[in-house]
């Protein structure tokens, strides 16, 4: 019950007062029960009403006559008890508790919410408790200064002469028409514009057109290239960013309806780098509501393979616009699956980096401790090229590291040896061994048996500590889709501290056992099995998603149908290995075109 400021208490209520009467009544019989009896049935020393009277006053002590809250309030508590797995305190521990819950815990709450907590999103004061999933646990380890990566030369390209052909060339042979002056930024811009305007609905991938700065920063780079400026491989290259990630002027709707309307006046790390690196930004790209699935508030992102299909996974638009060549990169993100499904998916290749590599400063945030920036790309080097712009430390993200990635341009994989799940596509098996690569059959062992668990208990009490304040003002009820984040989060509020912290403990058992396992330098294996999901996101592991082919579509329309099942596989590294899985996934696809492949948008 509420009691108003500086009032008095209201008088009891007859609920209070009848279950004050049951408790009542209840000592007295036990008090009764209690007593030693004679032959006679009344009670030594006394008649039987006045004993009964005194066991009453015995069984109600001075605590209880002084309590501020009916002890209905008690019979409360130890009935919630139960959902906290803690139902063993008696009746005297949990009036203790009752108070000292009203006394400290909620004025400490309300506290700290009033300071951290009125702003969704998690973009402001990140925690102190900081993950970090590299496998060099000496602090006095030494960091090797990063550089850069030696991109490739290509052979020069001739400028296609439709759009089509242009906008599914490569980052590399674009950069080089961009390069040697065959195509401006601004032609390029153009191209992809109109694609974003003529299938963006179609696959429901755009949330917002970025048309006067693509303009902007195309012409910016066309006029450093007039100068003799080149800023390398991205140089003028049209992109798109998850509609998470923060540019200034421009709505951030986190692809919620109830902030579709939010413009966040921050460049987010991952926009500066870009932006550095010389890449023209062309639209914000769906994110499934609060970056949970596919549905937004303008409907669901399709699959371009197969149009009847959605493409699973928050960065639904990031991975169909890139399949469908509306962009040649965007920038998704990965909390628990959502590069890879998607990818996986709609046939992108695609990176979800090791923990830490790149900073989240100005992205909504889920888990801290979960959450990572990847690209989607036409193939696996263009994923590198993304990737060393991108990657770095920044002092809004206090998880993010300066990694001192190894060149993936220069791994000499020979000298690899590589495991293999048993649900590895073996077609990448034999591409590699036959590469020269060392292939071996492998499991990853381990005794943690509640590794989903884990996942679940840290995202979802990470997410409602950066979306408190939405649940507490109602907007749980405006979610595009009730049975994900609601049902979730309302779920997240019973899970107790002590219990989050015994999950991170196991995590930091399951990371163990996982290195100790690791006796491969990588491994392939399924990318969407969900315990593997779970595992390499708690752990912080770096894949590469790889197209490997296609498949019939079940219940194809009738006729003749060019709607395929996309296959692929993900070549999974340990934490702050990326150039291994990098490497591996590119010699692979020197000799295969899956991820060549065009989808059949227009056709049935």
């Amino acid at each position: 019950m509420r009691i108003p400021r500086g009032g008095r208490r209201p008088p009891p209520s007859l609920h209070h007062l009848l279950l004050l009467l049951a408790a009542l009544c209840f000592a007295a019989l036990k008090t009764a029960a209690a007593a030693p009896r004679t032959a006679g049935g009344t009670e030594e020393g006394g008649g039987g009403i006045a004993s009964v009277t005194g066991g009453i006053m015995d069984a109600i002590s001075a605590k209880d006559i002084s309590r501020k809250e009916p002890v209905g309030g008690v019979i409360a508590l130890k009935e919630s008890m139960k959902y906290f797995d803690a139902d063993f305190f008696n009746d005297s521990k949990l009036c203790e508790m009752e108070n000292g819950a009203k006394e400290f815990n909620v004025p400490a709450f309300r506290e700290n919410r009033r300071l951290v907590a009125i702003k969704d999103g998690g973009l402001h004061d990140p925690s102190v408790l900081v993950f970090k999933s590299s496998w060099s646990w000496s602090s006095k380890s030494k960091v090797k200064e990063s550089e850069m990566f030696d991109y490739p030369q290509t052979s020069m390209p001739q400028r296609p002469s439709n759009d089509e052909d242009i906008a599914f060339m490569s980052i590399i042979e674009l950069g080089e028409l961009i390069r040697t002056k065959k195509i401006t930024s601004r032609e390029l811009t153009d191209v992809f514009l109109r694609r974003l305007k003529r299938y963006g609905t179609v696959l429901e991938s755009v949330i917002t057109y970025t048309e006067d700065l693509a303009y902007k920063q195309a012409k910016e780079a066309d006029d450093l290239l007039e100068q003799g400026k080149y800023l390398g491989p991205l140089h003028g290259i049209p992109y798109g960013l998850k509609d998470i990630i923060a540019v200034p002027e421009y709505n951030t709707t986190w692809g919620s309806k109830t902030f579709k309307n939010q413009v966040i006046d921050m460049e987010a790390f991952v926009y500066k780098r870009l932006k550095s690196a010389g890449a023209v930004l062309v639209a914000k790209l769906v994110t499934g509501s609060l970056a949970y699935d596919d549905i937004w508030f303008g409907g669901r992102t399709r699959n371009p393979w197969n149009i009847e299909e959605f493409s699973t996974g928050s960065s639904a638009g990031p991975t169909a616009s890139t399949s469908a060549g509306l962009v040649p990169f965007a920038i998704g993100s990965e909390t628990a699956g959502s590069i890879t499904y998607p990818a996986a998916r709609c046939g992108v290749t695609a990176l979800r980096p090791s923990f830490g590599t790149v900073a989240r400063t100005g992205v909504m945030s889920l888990s801290e401790s979960l959450d990572k920036l990847g690209p989607f790309c036409r193939s696996a080097a263009d994923c590198a090229i993304v990737l060393d712009a991108i990657r770095g430390a920044d002092a809004g993200d206090p998880s993010s590291r300066e990694i001192a990635l190894e060149d993936p341009f220069h791994v000499d994989i020979t000298k690899l040896t590589v495991g293999y799940l048993d649900s590895a596509e073996m077609e990448v098996v034999k591409v590699l061994s036959a590469k020269g690569a060392k292939l071996v059959p492998f499991k990853l062992n381990y005794n943690v048996e509640s590794v989903q668990f884990i996942l679940n208990i840290t995202m979802d009490v990470d997410m409602l500590a950066h979306f408190d304040n939405w649940q507490r003002e109602g907007h749980d009820d405006d979610y595009e889709a009730q049975d994900q984040w609601p049902v979730e989060l309302r779920r997240a509020r019973l899970v107790p501290a002590v219990d989050y912290v015994q999950a991170q403990r196991a995590r930091g058992r399951l990371i163990r056992e996982v290195q100790e396992s690791f006796t491969v330098d990588a491994f392939i294996g399924n990318a969407t099995d969900w315990e593997l999901v779970c595992l390499g996101n708690l752990v912080g592991l770096p894949i590469v998603v790889v197209p490997t082919g296609f498949k019939s579509i079940e219940h194809p329309p009738k006729g003749n149908t060019r709607r395929r099942t996309t296959v692929t596989t993900g070549i999974y590294a340990p934490p702050d290995h990326d150039h291994i899985a990098l490497a591996l996934a590119m010699a692979y696809q020197s000799v295969t075109d899956h991820h060549k492949q065009r989808p059949p948008i227009d056709a049935n």
